[in-house]
């Protein structure tokens, strides 16, 4: 209802995110099973093929959003209605940093124990995502809240949409 892509582009990240742990679910499931008589080596790539499916998608969702944004900004950015970005925005930062928080004493506790550096190296880049959430939220807020306090300034709203997908992309590209 409030016409933004930077809102839009937050939520295909979240809905990223739910849909990679599903997958890496899937994956880490599929990698504990044992071997077959038709798989005698199990499923040893299942992690690494979900990781590289999960990485497709975050490549496509931000040249999606990028592309929306682009037309935007070149077209001429249609209304957008500043409160409700800032209200949706500004929740979804407060609760992606309270989030990274936790994981963040959960990372600092399996950094004092080094008996598993895959778990370590794992819950960080889970803190790392959700600390970049978090900027990416606060960043959309602040997009709403001028939005809403200049009356226009419409482009804001795009040109912070395609930020996140470009730093989304690069990280996609790097996963792949």
């Amino acid at each position: 209802s409030a016409h933004s892509l930077g809102v839009l582009a937050e939520g295909v990240d979240y809905l990223a995110d739910a849909a990679a742990i599903a997958v890496s679910l899937l994956a880490i499931w599929l990698s504990n099973r044992p071997p077959t008589i038709k798989h005698p080596h199990g499923y040893p790539k299942a992690t690494l093929l979900a990781a590289a499916v999960n990485a497709l998608w975050l490549l496509v969702l931000s040249l999606l959003v990028a592309a929306g944004a682009t037309s935007r900004l070149v077209t001429g950015t249609h209304e957008v209605h500043g409160l409700p970005v800032l209200i949706v925005s500004g929740i979804a930062a407060i609760v992606m940093v309270v989030g990274a928080l936790i994981l963040g004493s959960d990372v600092d506790d399996l950094d004092d124990d080094n008996d598993n550096d895959n778990d370590s190296l794992n819950m960080r880049a889970v803190f790392l995502d959700t600390a970049a959430d978090a900027a990416a939220a606060a960043g959309v807020a602040v997009a709403g809240g001028i939005i809403l306090a200049t009356g226009g300034l419409f482009w804001i709203d795009p040109a912070v949409a395609f930020v996140i997908a470009i730093v989304v992309g690069y990280h996609a590209v790097r996963l792949l």
